[in-house]
């Protein structure tokens, strides 16, 4: 299997040094140019245009503006201080995804797990696991929830930062993901969605319905109502061998095929009211209901080699599960300007969400008879309200200050019942969880132009975390505190070029989560009795763990082309400490008379991570005068990173890839009312050293897209889509060492093409 490779500095001052010599350079130079004495916005800082720019924008430059991306998406981005990501509407809804994990996955540097074409959860970097923060609105998501609740037709934009600030938080080692849902708008509209989409021999459905309206003559509104039912089907293969490490006799060979057929259906509302309260005062209504079920069935077979000194523990297995997942939340905002340099923000959030999970597993022998039943239920309640607090501040002198205070509190209420052959087990550890989290941050940041080629950026955040737990036989209580210092700046060369450098040191950090910390045990469903195996482990938290502390430094070069055009080159370094990562060793556990290996998070030392991040958009006809209007994106990513505490090679980080790459391309019809377009995303696949006796191989990721868009009339619109129309397996390989074995599990996941159509109306 090929594979990309690349060769990073490990020094830990090296970058540290170059970001610092940078920033006093920026300001050096400040110091000798006259204050520029425009007014400005008090947050986000914001540059001029070029004075060529807007000479530049005569009406059909404006519609070839409009084919590579919205406008004041890609100023929002150049005038940022700190990097930003902008991704509108038409490109959210190109390729009519399911799930926003499909949208985000085409991004600069964005992968996600799961087989190609099924999303799963989202990775900068290809650092997931918490160490890419995402937000809904501004606001971390609220507990339980999930990108796959919300369909892309509910966004307004996506807002992708790569350095974290501290307005919108440091929980963000490898960056930011806002997902923004639609903004009230002054003018009356309506729009329906009615689509269906046909997996394998499965068919989906969805509709929409998107209405902008006033009350009375001043209090504009929104809402979104969608409904949609899923179909899909998911094959699975994998084979199990263990060898003697003595002898390398043959000891095990199990060839395991599953087919699960899942089924899931939702209703999602979502809304925003703005009521001005008088001048400059305004409160707005944001609610959000989110209504879901589903149901999944999967049988299975155990093929097992005869001669081996291993028991067959069965021939077949029969499940079934469903499940509900039902929120409700409300965001109030109310902001105030109070004369021309002071704004006040204050937000409240509350809500809670019910989730309830049923769950049964046969297992039989090879006359079908019964040999073991697992039944599991789950109802886990979640209560959570914050409070956030701003002040804006523009002085004279051309800086922008913010000051905020942020409190939030979740308490998490888990009933549990675990039956094995209608016995429960984990008695000593009782069935209910109350566990509560409870969140305080203060932060304060300047964002200021000395001239009119620098913006700078310093932000002070500090932030501190109580996580509680009480239930039968343990407690947890575990206090995290941590500040992070920021540093963003921004130079152009000359005030009117295209070019600017941006540069960042920041500090950030990632915290264990709640599952993380509980130490209730969860037993192995190959070997809940007796002794099991390295390879299937029970697994465990650990209440001692403490949050991983990340040093970063990123520098970047951005070129802004005439027609709306972008190319971009971004280097990133973070040294992360006290590393958690799950470690399996053999433990005496209460829940078993005989030894068990153990899957517990535990702190295992410190890390690095680097990486080159290249994009580019372009059209055709921008760089060559003869071709056609074609609008062309790519991006680049490369990856690297290594635990220390682990011997290599392929000591990486887990999960993350070497590399990730985009293409594609869009082109609209001279003559006809059509545009159509696509686009292929590959992540090469790569080794992976876990611990002294684990390691991992993930195969290749290849995902093809196409779409064909015709507009009837203006207010019709017809969308056909192509999503994964290249369809390839995903194999990956698990390895594992005891005492006296090499345990290895190939495993096989094929993958579907998914064609779809869509009506879109404005009413």
């Amino acid at each position: 299997m090929s594979k990309p490779s690349a060769s990073y500095p490990h020094p830990r001052m090296i970058p540290l040094l170059a970001a610092s010599a940078l920033l006093v350079c920026n300001l050096a130079q400040a110091q000798t140019t006259p204050p520029d004495t425009e007014a400005k916005s008090a947050a986000p800082q914001v540059q001029s245009p070029p004075a060529d720019d807007k000479a530049a924008k005569d009406s059909n430059q404006l519609n070839r503006v409009e084919v590579i991306g919205n406008n004041s998406d890609q100023e929002q981005r150049r005038t940022s201080t700190a990097s930003r990501i902008v991704i509108g509407k038409e490109e959210i809804e190109r390729y009519g995804d399911s799930s926003v994990s499909e949208v985000l996955r085409r991004l600069p540097g964005v992968t996600t797990g799961g087989r190609p074409g099924r999303g799963g959860d989202v990775r900068m970097r290809g650092m997931g696991g918490g160490y890419t923060q995402i937000l809904l609105n501004g606001e971390r998501m609220p507990p339980g929830f999930s990108l796959d609740n919300l369909p892309p037709d509910q966004l307004e934009r996506i807002e992708v930062m790569r350095a974290p600030t501290a307005e919108f938080g440091a929980r963000a080692v490898a960056g930011t993901i806002n997902i923004v849902l639609k903004e009230a708008l002054k003018i009356t509209a309506n729009e329906l969605r009615i689509g269906t989409s046909v997996e394998g021999d499965q068919a989906s459905g969805n509709v929409s319905w998107t209405r902008n309206d006033k009350i009375g003559e001043n209090i504009p509104y929104t809402f979104t109502v969608s409904l949609n039912r899923s179909n899909s089907r998911d094959d699975s293969e994998s084979r199990t061998l263990w060898t003697d490490l003595n002898t390398g006799a043959l000891v095990l060979d199990q060839q395991a095929t599953g087919t699960t057929l899942n089924k899931r259906q939702g209703l999602n509302l979502n809304a925003r009211v703005q009521i001005p309260l008088g001048a400059g005062e305004s409160l707005s209504i944001m609610p959000i209901a989110i209504m879901g079920n589903g149901s999944s069935s999967t049988v299975g077979k155990l093929n097992q080699a005869p001669g081996g000194a291993v028991v067959q523990p069965y021939a077949s297995t029969a499940s079934e599960g469903n499940g509900t997942f039902n929120m409700l939340r409300a965001n109030l905002q109310w902001q105030k300007r109070v004369n021309d340099a002071t704004k006040l923000d204050l937000r409240l959030n509350g809500g809670g969400s019910l989730n309830t999970t049923r769950s049964q597993r046969r297992e039989l022998d090879g006359n079908t008879a019964l040999l073991r039943l697992t039944d599991d239920s789950t109802d886990t309640r979640e209560n959570n309200w914050s409070l956030n607090g701003k002040a804006s501040y523009q002085m004279e002198n051309e800086h922008s200050l913010v000051a905020g205070l942020e409190l939030d509190s979740n308490a998490r209420r888990q009933g549990r019942t675990t039956l094995q052959n209608g016995l429960p087990i984990l008695t000593e550890f009782g069935d209910d969880v109350n566990a509560s989290s409870q969140r305080v941050a203060t932060y304060i940041q300047d964002e200021w132009n000395p001239s009119k080629q620098i913006s700078a950026y310093a932000g002070l955040r500090w932030e501190s975390i109580t996580t509680q737990s009480d239930s039968a036989n343990y407690a947890v209580s575990n206090t995290s505190n941590v500040l992070t210092p920021l540093l963003h700046a921004t130079w152009k060369p000359d005030e009117k070029s295209r070019d600017q450098w941006r540069s960042s040191l920041t500090r950030s950090y990632k915290a264990a989560s709640l599952q993380e910390l509980i130490a209730r045990p969860s037993i192995s469903q190959r070997y809940p009795t007796g002794a099991n195996e390295i390879s299937s482990p029970d697994r465990a938290g650990n209440p001692n763990l403490n949050p991983e502390l990340a040093s970063g430094f990123e520098i970047a070069y951005e070129h802004y082309l005439n027609k709306g055009g972008l190319i971009s080159a971004n280097f990133f370094y973070r040294r992360i400490s006290d590393l958690i990562r799950n470690v399996v060793a053999l433990e005496t556990v209460s829940w078993s008379d005989q030894k068990r290996w153990v899957s517990r998070p535990q702190n295992v030392g410190n890390a690095t991570a680097q990486g080159i991040e290249l994009e580019a958009k372009v059209r055709l006809d921008e760089v060559w005068d003869e071709a056609l209007p074609i609008s062309l994106r790519t991006n680049l990513s490369v990856f690297d990173s290594k635990v220390d505490q682990v011997p290599g090679p392929n000591n990486r980080l887990e999960g993350q890839p070497k590399g990730t790459a985009n293409i594609g391309a869009d082109y609209k019809l001279r003559n006809l009312p059509i545009s159509f377009g696509g686009t292929l995303n590959m992540t090469p696949g790569y080794d992976l050293q876990i611990s002294d006796i684990q390691s991992s191989s993930m195969g290749t990721k290849v995902v093809a897209d196409a779409f064909v868009l015709w507009s009837v009339n203006r207010e019709t619109q017809v969308r056909f889509t192509l999503n994964n129309f290249v369809p390839r397996d995903y194999l990956s390989i698990n390895t594992a060492l005891n005492a006296s074995q090499l345990q290895l599990t190939e495993s096989n996941n094929p993958s579907r093409l998914n064609w779809g159509v869509r009506l879109e109306l404005k009413l």
